[in-house]
């Protein structure tokens, strides 16, 4: 059995997410890990003192240091724990949620998996979703919005609101409430956000990241932006047919 040494901080009061981590790929590639806790602020300003390294933690191979647990991945052939540059996962994950949320309240409201209101309410839900990212950091999300949003723009406190009429319009909508109000708003906020994106991306060619899932996502603006505030768009022009028909 091959072995390998993992020198890692292992305090009262902090234990490394990155030690366990290289310690639990360690053993599921096979290896006998001889591990060493460095269990106080001293042991390991001295350990890294001695191998002339920042941080920890550390694996050491035949004897030979291949560094810290993005090291150790990129050693065995794995992606980087956390990839660079941008991406589309953190979308695919709420709109991914969204749909099954929505598989769920069908199932609850009406006893089947799926029905044409399912539709409805994965775009409801998905607004929800994609509003808590927004809110969690709003000062982060307004930042990026006010790059490209056409109405933010003229209007800086229409970045601060849009978050929360996107709640609204999400919540209400989902709840089958006050159409009256839910509809005109998701319209809107959702007619606004597409005639701003394709002036950014189509029309501009700016490159730039989409504050849709909040102010920190390296998730670029283009077409899924545009989908977000088309589905937004279309089911409030859909709810609105119906409230008059």
């Amino acid at each position: 059995m091959a072995e390998a040494k993992l020198y890692r901080m292992s305090m009262p009061k902090h234990l490394c997410p990155f030690g366990q981590k290289s310690l639990h790929l360690l053993k599921s590639r096979g290896f006998e890990v001889e591990d060493h806790p460095l269990t106080t602020r001293e042991a390991t300003d001295a350990f890294m003192r001695e191998h002339g390294v920042k941080t920890t933690p550390q694996t050491f191979i035949d004897g030979k240091r291949i560094g810290g647990y993005d090291d150790l991945r990129a050693h065995f052939d794995m992606r980087p724990a956390k990839p660079e540059g941008t991406t589309y996962a953190p979308v695919i994950a709420i709109f991914g949620m969204g749909l099954a949320l929505a598989i769920a309240v069908t199932w609850v409201a009406l006893g089947s998996f799926l029905a044409w209101q399912t539709i409805g309410w994965f775009i409801s839900i998905s607004m929800c979703l994609l509003a808590l990212q927004k809110l969690r950091d709003v000062e982060g999300f307004t930042n990026g919005f006010l790059n490209y949003d056409l109405l933010a723009q003229k209007w800086v406190p229409y970045a601060y609101v849009y978050p929360w009429a996107e709640a609204v319009a999400g919540v209400l909508m989902t709840a089958l409430l006050l159409t009256w109000v839910s509809a005109p708003l998701a319209l809107f906020i959702g007619t606004v956000g597409a005639v701003s994106v394709i002036k950014a991306v189509w029309i501009d060619r700016r490159e730039l990241k989409c504050a849709c899932v909040g102010g920190d996502s390296n998730v670029p603006l283009g077409f899924i932006s545009l989908t977000e505030n088309l589905m937004m768009a279309g089911m409030g022009l859909w709810m609105l047919v119906r409230l008059v028909a």
